[in-house]
């Protein structure tokens, strides 16, 4: 997997209007999760805002098929969470963080990166596991796959990641040590615009 920092934070015109007509697309398709906001806000605040597109870019190149979830009734910014169905295909087989890579890489194992220091290079934030529920009420997300989720500090001191997953109709919040990487683990992102 070529390293996302490689790319340019700016995306061609052409680029821009494809990820604009694929936003506002799934935008209108999933009504339920932005109730009482309209698209030509959204869109006005992106055109705006050109390293923030390159991030929901990166998200939907990387699979997380990025939507609105809310709207900071403070600031103003739009709130994007990953919605697609599945953890982002383009972000699995990753460790929790770098120094879990590291500990992988030394028996001789290379996942695919680590999910703290891809989602700082897409520009995005790990979905906390306050995050993650809230998301998982606007429908049914990573019923096969899991995410890892931001770890409380305490937890990652003693060497451990938190992940989630949605089985049996419940959200399940689990533990893993942070060099723990799988197939079917990825992680969510969120941005704010």
């Amino acid at each position: 997997m070529a390293s996302i920092t490689a790319f340019k934070k700016d995306l061609s015109p052409k680029q821009r209007e494809e990820l604009l007509r694929a936003l506002k697309a799934r935008f209108e398709k999933n009504m339920n999760r932005h109730k009482g906001l309209e698209w030509v806000k959204v869109q006005t605040k992106l055109e705006g805002n050109t390293e923030k597109l390159w991030s929901l870019n990166e998200m939907e190149r990387t699979g997380g098929e990025p939507d609105v979830v809310g709207q900071d009734k403070k600031t103003g910014e739009y709130i994007f969470y990953d919605c697609s169905a599945e953890s982002p295909k383009g972000r699995r087989n990753v460790c929790y963080d770098r120094e879990g890579q590291e500990a992988r890489e030394k028996k001789g194992v290379h996942p695919e990166g680590n999910a703290i220091d891809m989602a700082a290079a897409m520009g995005i934030e790990l979905l906390t596991e306050e995050q993650y529920r809230e998301l998982q009420k606007l429908g049914n997300f990573d019923m096969k796959t899991s995410s890892w989720v931001k770890t409380p500090s305490d937890i990652r001191k003693l060497g451990g990641a938190i992940f989630a997953d949605r089985r049996y109709d419940h959200v399940f919040v689990y533990h893993n040590s942070a060099p723990s990487f799988y197939s079917v683990r990825g992680f969510r992102g969120s941005l704010r615009v």
